[in-house]
């Protein structure tokens, strides 16, 4: 999520072990962003402001992966998710 100095802006990631990386499933401006974010929380899933990352993922279609050069910046996003969730970092596979 991100306010900024503009409208509020949101993306949605999701992974799937069988898939090769995670997948933009929900993104939005303005009050699309506030009902992913809401969404979320209800779901129990993590929420995390990230501006910088919001404004390279909006640039994303919905399904469609991540370029290998986020990689490593989601990679450090889902181990706070990991950590915050208590089940520690994910083992490789």
């Amino acid at each position: 999520m991100s306010n900024g100095e503009g409208r509020r802006q949101a993306v949605a990631l999701a992974y799937q072990d069988h898939e090769s990386a995670p997948r933009v499933v929900a993104k939005g401006y303005g009050e699309l962003a506030e009902r992913i974010m809401s969404e979320a929380t209800r779901q129990g899933i993590y929420v995390h402001d990230a501006p910088e990352i919001v404004a390279l993922l909006m640039q994303l279609n919905i399904d469609e992966e991540i370029p290998a050069s986020l990689y490593q910046v989601v990679a450090e996003l889902l181990v706070w998710v990991f950590e915050l969730s208590g089940e520690g970092v994910a083992p490789l596979r």
